[in-house]
């Protein structure tokens, strides 16, 4: 498919197949799409957490409102951020830099310095929204990469995150959930599969100047 055909092919999956499970292959695809995605200065404040754990699926489908996707999925991507983005971690990332690109250092210490000073001056909680924004990016490049491998899916914020956090053990790791990807494929029964999908008029959501 080109990708304005799989993106019309896709949908918001109410119902997957449980018996349907996603290759190997498939998952690596996805795996490698989620550390390819764009992020704000390259700094990636974010890990996936993939379960394939239909016992840890069931209590993940508690927490998120009794919605079946999750239980029924073949695996469930979880997009979790980082708690701490400190000097530290953007110290590490620039030594990823220098090893891989052999920048000298003199050319990446200006802007390391500032990025650690405006970091270093931000309070908590808009270090978690600006991750946050990030997993948002990540959730798309994952929503386009499904359509095109013809992998199924459903993007969820509703579920509760600390009960997410708890379940998965995430605080040893330093992260919080934010956003959940049920993979899969779609049943056979499910009735949305078959609805045209509705959009605005294209002359009504693009302004061209």
């Amino acid at each position: 498919m080109n990708s304005i055909t799989a993106l019309q092919w896709r949908y918001a999956v109410k119902q997957f197949d449980p018996d349907k499970i996603l290759a190997v292959e498939k998952i690596n695809v996805l795996k490698k799409a989620f550390n390819l995605t764009a992020t704000s200065y390259g700094l990636q404040p974010l890990r996936l957490v993939l379960v394939q754990d239909k016992r840890i699926q069931e209590k993940l489908m508690k927490a998120s409102f009794n919605q079946k996707q999750i239980g029924t999925a073949s695996h469930v991507l979880v997009i979790c951020i980082e708690n701490t983005v400190d000097k530290d971690f953007i110290e590490n990332h620039f030594r990823m830099v220098q090893d891989i690109r052999k920048t000298p250092d003199e050319i990446l210490h200006s802007f390391r310095e500032s990025l650690i000073g405006d970091f270093e001056q931000k309070p908590v909680d808009e270090v978690k929204i600006w991750a946050t924004h990030q997993a948002y990016l990540v959730l798309g490049t994952l929503l386009t990469v499904c359509a095109v491998e013809e992998i199924d899916s459903c993007p969820m914020e509703g579920f509760e995150p600390k009960k997410y956090n708890t379940i998965l053990e995430l605080e040893k790791h330093k992260l919080e959930a934010v956003l959940a990807l049920p993979v899969g494929y779609r049943s056979d029964d499910d009735f949305f599969a078959s609805l045209k999908k509705v959009r605005r008029p294209l002359q009504e959501t693009v302004i061209e100047i």
